[in-house]
């Protein structure tokens, strides 16, 4: 793979180039503060509210653009219950933005702790399901000849490596049969490799994965969450169409569907992007790709993401990956989390609380930026799943 440019900054204005300063500590501790007191948000770390909404000020990062003019999304006033739903939520969960998309109509948009529709949130693994929907453009422009291709045909490093021989398909499903332990715990493998590449203490590309040698099971024959998979496929997408990510997701993606802000993306030592994770973008933008989600990546008549492919990727591709099969309560499509059994209804889920909830027939999305403290909470993501079907009754 040759390396990509070496220019990995496009941040807003207002970001400047980076740097912190003490003034601008303390004020983000002040709003905090103050909004926190304000609208009865429950306690929250405050280094972390911040620091999850300027990651890329704390790591390298390449820009998505924006198009010349956003999309633009209408508004309506929410109901008596939907206002009283949303509200009870939110006095009791550490969320920083949360957004009720119906169609093309935001019902309801709401910051915590200081926070504005002008912050850049973290993604976490929400990033996984963009870059699923970024290979799926990638196969149907002839880029990648079939899903059911080894990576290494796409990421010469990686031949002759385990996860090199193992195929696309496999690693969309999270179903690489690689020992990979990612249990959100801090000496987990998840952690390792997010530490380990936005530290800058692997080469970054390939370097970023090579310790994980051994397959424990066969491929395609179990579900088992697994970062590393998502950071190959990350390569192959790059190998494949020989671009950076953030390029390919500005071009194919973020413009056509009318986002109001730049993104950006963080990258290895090496300059590639992180394919598990770390996508930052402001609340509306996400609310924008979960409609496009909704809409099976048709937008005014557009094509934006084959269609084909989103509901492929929002279904089971085999038995493992069922809803009740994968996990307890979940299923698993293509980097895409599938939350019912009947009903189109599927998730992308991220660390500390990140989360973009769509329903396909009401075209529904909910968007959650959040500060949990224990990044894998599962009362607090019990809770937003509990938030989303009260959403949909109230509707």
């Amino acid at each position: 793979m040759s390396a990509p440019s070496r220019k990995t900054r496009l941040l807003n204005p207002e970001f400047g180039d980076g740097a912190l300063t003490l003034k601008r500590i303390l004020l983000s501790a002040v709003l905090l503060i103050s909004a926190a007191t304000a609208l009865a948000a429950p306690p929250a770390n405050t280094m972390l509210v911040d620091v999850l909404s300027r990651m890329d000020e704390f790591h390298a990062a390449r820009g998505v653009r924006k198009p010349a003019s956003p999309r633009e999304l209408k508004s309506a006033a929410p109901s008596r219950e939907l206002e009283r739903v949303v509200q009870a939520f939110l006095d009791e969960h550490p969320n920083t933005g949360l957004i009720v998309l119906n169609g093309d109509t935001i019902l309801i948009e709401r910051y915590q702790y200081g926070r504005t529709d002008g912050h850049r949130f973290a993604s976490a693994s929400v990033a996984k399901t963009v870059l699923g929907m970024l290979l799926g453009i990638a196969l149907s422009e002839g880029h990648i000849k079939s899903i059911d291709d080894l990576a290494q045909q796409y990421v010469p490093s990686l031949k002759g490596h385990p996860y090199g021989e193992t195929s696309i398909r496999h690693l969309l499903t999270m179903s690489s049969g690689m020992s990979f332990k990612e249990t959100f715990t801090p000496r987990d493998d998840g952690f390792k490799l997010i530490s380990n590449t936005l530290h800058r203490l692997t080469e970054g590309g390939a370097d970023t994965v090579l310790e994980w040698k051994q397959r424990e099971a066969p491929a395609g024959t179990r579900f088992r969450y697994a970062s590393g998979d998502s950071q190959v496929l990350g390569l192959v997408v790059i190998g494949a169409v020989k671009k950076p990510l953030a390029d390919y997701l500005s071009e194919k993606i973020w413009q056509p569907m009318g986002a109001e802000a730049n993104a950006t993306w963080l990258l290895d030592k090496a300059g590639y992007e992180t394919g598990f994770c770390c996508i930052n973008a402001v609340l509306r933008d996400y609310a924008r790709f979960g409609m496009l989600l909704a809409r099976y990546g048709e937008l005014d008549g557009k094509q934006i993401i084959p269609s084909e492919w989103v509901k492929v990727a929002t279904q089971p591709d085999a038995a493992h990956l069922q809803v009740g099969k994968a996990t307890t309560w979940n299923g698993y499509g293509y980097q895409t989390w599938l939350t019912h059994a009947a009903e189109p209804r599927f998730a992308a889920l991220g660390l500390h609380g990140q989360a973009i909830y769509v329903d396909a027939a009401r075209r529904l999305v909910v968007v959650h930026t959040a500060a949990w403290a224990d990044g894998n909470d599962r009362a607090a993501r019990g809770a937003q799943f509990r938030l989303f079907e009260s959403i949909l009754k109230t509707l």
